[in-house]
Formats: C-alpha cells, sequence, structure tokens
C-alpha cells in the first residue's frame, strides 16, 4: 500500500518554526524538516531527540589515542630506538612528554574522521546515494515540513491540510510512495 506525503514549502524560517508550533500544538506530527542551513530551535518543537554523536567522537578519540600510543612506543622505544636531542629511549614513560603532541593531533584526526564518516552512514548522504530532499529549493533558500499520513492517522488528509493552511505556506504538494 502507497504511503501518502504531505509537504508544506516556507520561504521563511521563523514562519516555519511558527507554523510548526501551531501544528504541534494541535497534535500533528511533523515527520522531517527540510532547510539549505539548520533552523535553531526546531528540534524540540518537532520532538527530534539528542544525538549520540559526542559518545561516538569519545570512543573514536580514545580509540586514536591508543593507536597513537601503541604506534610510538613500537616505532621509537621497541623497532628502531634513536636518541633525539639527549632524550633518553629505554622506555615510554621517558619520553611521553615528547610525544603529547603527536599523540593529540593524531586523537583529534580520528576523533574528526570518525565522527564524519558516523554522521554520513547515519543520516545516508554518502557520495553517490540519491538526495532523498523532497525538493532541490531546499538546498537553496526554501524550507519544507514533511507530514506523513501513517504518523498523523487521527486526522483526515482534508483535516490536515486545512490546518496547514492556517501556517503561511508558500506551496503545498503531496505524494506516494509505496
Amino acid at each position: 500500500m502507497a504511503e501518502k506525503i504531505i509537504y508544506a514549502m516556507y520561504d521563511d524560517d521563523d514562519v516555519l518554526k511558527d507554523g510548526a508550533k501551531k501544528l504541534v500544538a494541535k497534535g500533528v506530527k511533523v515527520s522531517e524538516v527540510f532547510s539549505p542551513f539548520p533552523i535553531h530551535g526546531i528540534d524540540p518543537i518537532i520532538g527530534v531527540q539528542n544525538t549520540r554523536l559526542g559518545i561516538m567522537a569519545f570512543l573514536y578519540a580514545i580509540t586514536g589515542t591508543m593507536l597513537a600510543t601503541i604506534a610510538m612506543r613500537y616505532f621509537m622505544i621497541t623497532d628502531w630506538p634513536m636518541n633525539i636531542g639527549g632524550k633518553p629511549n629505554n622506555t615510554y614513560l621517558d619520553n611521553i612528554l615528547a610525544f603529547i603532541p603527536v599523540t593529540f593531533e593524531f586523537t583529534v584526526l580520528c576523533a574528526a574522521h570518525g565522527m564524519a564518516l558516523t554522521y554520513f552512514l547515519r543520516n545516508k548522504i554518502l557520495p553517490g546515494l540519491p538526495a532523498s530532499n523532497p525538493d532541490p529549493r531546499t538546498t537553496d533558500d526554501r524550507f519544507v515540513m514533511e507530514f506523513r499520513m501513517s504518523e498523523n492517522s487521527n486526522f483526515t488528509e482534508e483535516e490536515l491540510t486545512s490546518l496547514i493552511q492556517t501556517t503561511g505556506y508558500v506551496e503545498l504538494d503531496q505524494k506516494e510512495v509505496k
């Protein structure tokens, strides 16, 4: 069975936020908001939960720290010990101050790349995959709210469109997806 989706397009982010507040107060579930830039304050309005990207960043950073420590110990102490600047090379602890900048940089590198990849995978926006935005203008200057009829089963299609008409939209579009 095909699912009906209603898209309401706006030309101003403040009008979209006010419209979302009105609709959510009346019990309408907003499925998604598409915009060319982040709209601050829209997440709590439409009920988007906080992400766990920070936890993943910490795990990637710890992985980077461990990899840097293991690699530096192996390269500089075990495999090819070198006396650089008169520093002792007997143990890793004797040289730990010299290794701190490299450890910090590798930690940041792993955290940043890991977060970027996690973000792309989680949002399914890897290069080569088709875009999921309903209108290409949402990458330029338009804002779109998506309403799925399956999530708003307590409203008929006519009731939902009449509620959306009170929000100051610019365009209204309906699609059916399988």
